[in-house]
Formats: structure tokens, sequence, C-alpha cells
């Protein structure tokens, strides 16, 4: 007998989405879409009138972003709606169709960059002094004139714009091959069990304290992506040649440089992750022996990295007991904070459990005017909870966002998007630590830090490196072939975990799974995040209310000033060294707990 998961028909209301706050039924989506073609042709009509006068500025900017917070709500809905079940034709064509319009529109709107350009950042400064209304729009002509040098001509600027939907093209493909039409094989559980592989349930399985699971399940579901490699390559190539194309057509130096410069990171701060990763690699390699002598194995495996090493810890935790524990350690924020996940828990703002087709893994999402939402696919484990609080922080980082901020400001950059998401990981591990007595939970929970700390720091970093050296070789010249790039990826593995790990080849594939690769650039901030998490969780849970009010400012800050500048006032400078050192030496002292825990 073959276990699957349960329908969504079977889930409960109250662990499912309530999208309806979004949209109560999908034809007032229709009419939202509808809409949209008259506010379009009358946004259209300010083309060539920017710089007439600063109230006709400030009038084509508002219809501008009215048009652009509509088209958000359009789209987030018809995602959201088909992630609940990636099969479903209906809200395929719901997205695909809310996708084309925002090309279409994206496409129409492009001319005002190029526009405002031509009117002159003088004159424009001059409209802002002059009239009141405009001086909300600081901060975006400042990042705009910022960028004059590589924006292209009002015609080639229309022209990226309407390749937006092409260049999206291999990531949807990838979503599309992984989450709908790949099969994973099955595999025997614990109990003896044939049980579907998924995506989802992975995570689980590649944690059984049964080694034999844990090794059928590493090879069963690699060998998917093998036997895929060839498309999964030509897919990925096309994700970076698009990178280079972008880049080169912008006058960037490269795909990196790019990727950074949108939010004024310099490239050294990724470069100066990488080498500071390097640095502490003997670090890493201390634990994965650690991890050998406690698992009491001749040599460390790859399936054998994500498995707890402490056994006692894998009692099921609940959805509303995990509620309940990330509520109350994340006391040290105060009221006003805890309301907001109050509310959160209470206003349906996640869909909880896995179901047949859903869109695999978690994220939040907001949609503005509205609130967050969270998906998760939640399988009752301790590390379930920690992705709980993740999300959480992801989602109060946008609820504080959205309640302070214009439309304009009420996106945050991906550069920060990851700090309230790991800090909330810090403040849940620091509470179960402090809460406790029982000595198997203290293991647990230190075993929790350290591979948030592997999987967050050192594992992205390696993420990072990889999508450097791929782009570069494409910039060379070099094709992008399943070889090359299991090539990469199986050095990159062998280097990061030392000779106490045995590396098998399989693991070359591992590059072919990764979604966040379909964001160019994404993972390494990851990376910084949590250095910047460590940092402030220590400033919160050592100053208290001054460092509370510092980071509540952060999160309410959005997208109103530089991400570097935000994090800057909240207390952490990730333009150096520190924070990143100061997250490793704190994986170091969480190792030696751990060894005098254990008396070893």
């Amino acid at each position: 007998m073959v276990t699957t998961v349960q329908t969504r028909n079977d889930v409960p209301a109250d662990y499912k989405w309530n999208l309806e706050a979004v949209y109560a039924e999908d034809t007032l989506w229709e009419n939202d879409l509808e809409a949209i073609t008259p506010l379009l042709e009358s946004t259209v009509e300010f083309k060539g009138r920017l710089g007439e006068s600063a109230p006709v500025l400030v009038e084509a900017l508002q219809a501008r972003d009215r048009l652009f917070e509509s088209m958000e709500r359009i789209y987030a809905y018809a995602r959201m709606r088909r992630d609940e079940d990636t099969t479903n034709s209906h809200y395929q064509a719901l997205e695909d169709r809310a996708r084309a319009q925002w090309t279409r529109v994206s496409e129409a709107l492009s001319f005002f960059s190029p526009e405002l350009l031509q009117v002159g950042e003088e004159k424009v400064k001059g409209f802002i002094n002059e009239h009141e209304p405009l001086q909300i729009y600081r901060q975006q002509f400042d990042e705009l004139f910022r960028e004059k040098e590589h924006m292209l001509s009002e015609a080639e600027e229309a022209l990226l714009a309407g390749a937006g939907e092409i260049a999206a093209g291999p990531g949807l493909i990838f979503e599309m091959m992984t989450d709908a039409d790949m099969k994973y094989g099955t595999i025997t559980n614990e109990d003896g069990e044939e049980v579907v592989l998924t995506q989802g349930n992975y995570v689980r399985y590649i944690r059984s304290k049964d080694r034999s699971v844990r090794k059928n399940a590493f090879y069963t579901f690699h060998k998917a992506f093998a036997q895929n490699r060839n498309t999964l390559a030509s897919c990925y190539s096309t994700q970076v040649k698009s990178d280079i194309f972008y880049s080169r057509a912008r006058k960037y130096g490269s795909s990196l440089e790019a990727a950074l410069f949108g939010i004024n990171i310099p490239v050294a701060v990724y470069d100066g992750l990488i080498s500071a990763v390097h640095e502490n690699l003997p670090l890493l390699h201390r634990y994965m022996e650690l991890r050998r002598r406690l698992l009491d194995v001749d040599k460390l495996h790859m399936y054998d990295l994500h498995v707890p090493l402490i056994p006692e810890a894998d009692n099921k935790i609940p959805f509303g007991e995990a509620t309940e524990i990330v509520t109350k350690a994340f006391t040290p924020m105060g009221d006003k904070y805890l309301s907001g996940v109050k509310e959160g828990f209470s206003s349906r703002w996640t869909d909880v459990y896995e179901t047949p087709n859903k869109s695999s893994g978690a994220y939040s999402w907001g949609v503005y005017g509205v609130h967050p939402f969270m998906l998760l696919n939640y399988q009752d484990t301790l590390y379930d909870v920690f992705t709980l609080a993740h999300e959480m922080g992801h989602s109060m980082h946008t609820y504080y966002s959205y309640e302070n901020q214009p439309y304009i400001y009420h996106n945050y950059t991906l550069f920060v998007a990851e700090v309230a998401s790991t800090l909330n990981e810090e403040l849940l591990s620091h509470h179960l630590l402090n809460s406790t007595d029982d000595r198997s939970v203290k293991l647990a929970v230190i075993n929790h830090s350290l591979e948030q700390v592997r999987t967050t720091l050192y594992r992205q970093t390696m993420f990072a490196e990889f999508e450097k050296i791929a782009h570069e070789r494409a910039e060379a010249g070099e094709a992008l072939t399943a070889e090359l790039l299991s090539s990469i990826h199986y050095d990159l593995n062998r280097k990061y975990h030392g000779e106490s790990v045995e590396v098998e080849q399989e693991i070359e594939i591992e590059w072919a799974r990764i979604s966040h690769f379909y964001r160019s650039f994404y993972v390494y901030q990851y990376a910084t995040g949590i250095s910047a998490a460590v940092a402030l969780s220590q400033k919160i849970l050592s100053e208290g209310q001054p460092a509370v009010d510092r980071y509540l400012n952060f999160l309410s800050g959005g997208g109103s000033d530089y991400s570097i500048n935000l994090l800057k006032n909240a207390g952490v400078d990730v333009t150096t060294p520190k924070p990143v050192n100061q997250a490793l030496q704190q994986f170091g002292r969480n190792l030696d707990e751990l060894e005098r825990l254990l008396a070893l």
C-alpha cells in the first residue's frame, strides 16, 4: 500500500490561507484585470509630458503607481492560487494572463525612466523643491539618476521590457517541470510502508533517523534530476544567458555587477563574503568531523548531513503548538510586534500542510493593502517550527513595511529580505535554550543552530560561489553543459565539506534542483542576512528596548532608503566582514557547547 499526502479538500479551512481577502471570487479578479486597459491608456497619455510641470509629473507618477499596485494584486492572487495546485489549468491560465498583462504594462510604461533622464536631474530636483507632493519621490529619483549610465533610450527600454515574459521563461519552465511534471519515485519509510517521495516530504526523509531511509531518499530523489540533467542544464544555461544579455545591454561589467548595482551593493561585499567563509572552512570541517563521531560512522556521507544529531528531539510538534512556541519566543520584541504575530495566526495568513501538486518549500508573500500570506508544507518537526518562525519574520517585515510606507516604498530589497526571517530563528533558539533544563532539547536546539549556520551561511555561500563561477564561465564563452555544471558543483562540495565527508557523485546534480538559481545572485543574501540577523538579535537580547526600537524602524523602512543605510541605522554595517565573522564565531561557540554537553 502506497501512503500519499492528504488532498486539499481534506484540510480544514483554518489551516488554509484566506486568499478571499484579496479577491472574494475569481470574477472580481477578472474585473480588475479588465480595468487595467483603461488605466494603462490614461497613464500612457502622460508620455512626453513629464517635464511639463511639477503637478503634471505628480499626476503621472500617481497614475503609474495605481496601475502597478493593481497589477501586483492581480498577479499575486493568480500565482498563489496556482501554487495551491500547480496542475490546475484554470489558475495556470490566470497566472499566464496576469504575467502577460504585466509585461504589456511594463512595456507601455517603460518611457518613464528614459524620459525623466532626458528631463534631467536638475529640473526634476527643482520640481521636488517647489511642489511638496513630489517630495515623497525623492529616494526614487535618487535611485533613478544613480542608474543613469545604465539606462537606455526609450525605444530600447520598451524593447527590453517587452522581452520580460520571455526572460522569465527558464524559471517558469523549471517550476512547472519540478513541481508538476517530474515524479520522484517511491521509497520505503521507517515503518516498512512504500511512500511517494515529493519535494515537500524529501526534507523529512533526508532527516530520518533510519540511515537506510535517508540514503534511499537521497539516491532516489537525485536520480530524478539526473534523468533530466540535459533539459535542466539547458534551462539554467538559458537563465544565465538572459542575465548576461541584460547586463551587457545595460553596459555593466558583469552579470554580478548588474544584479548588485540596483540595490547599491558593492561587488566587494559578495566577494568578501566568499573570502570570509573560505577562511572559516576549518570550523565547518570540524563540525563535519563532530557529526561523523556522533553518528558513529566510519565516513560521513552526503545523506548524513541533515539528520538531527539528537534523536530524542524528534517528537512531533502539531501546528497549533508550534504557533504558541514561536509567539513566546518573540516576547523580547514587545507587545506591538506580538500583536501583529497573533493577528497573522488568527486571520489565516498561512497555508499550512502539503497537498498533492502544491508548490514545494515555503515562502511569504504580501499584497499591499491586504496583509502577508505564508505558504508552508508543515511536517510536525522541530525543523518546521523554525520554518514557521522564519516565514513569520518575512511576514512581519512585510506587515511593518505596508503599515508605515506608501505604495512606492512598500517593498524592501532582496538584500535585507532574509534578515527579519533569520533573526526570528535566532530568537526561537534563544527561547528554547532558556526555557528548559532538558538536556536533549538543548542539544537539539544547538544542533539546529549549527545547522542553520551550515545551511544558511556556509551552504548558501557555496551556492553563491557556484553562481559566480557559472556566470563567469558563460561570460568567457564556455557552454554551460550538464557535465560542466555538475563538475563545478561537485568540486565545491568537496572543498566546503572537507575530508570527513564522502562526497557522493550523485550530489553533482544538486544544482539542477535549486529554484533560487532562477533569481540570479539571490542566495548570497541568505548568508549576509543571517550574519546581520545574528548581530541584531544579540543587540536586542542584550540592550532591550533601544535595540528593539531601532530594529522596528528597520522593519518599517521598506524601500525608503538604501538597504545598507537601513541596516546601519539598525546597528549593523554589512560592508565590513564583522557581521560574517560574528556569526561564524557564534558557530564556533555552539560547537564548543555541544561538545561540552556531550562531554566529548
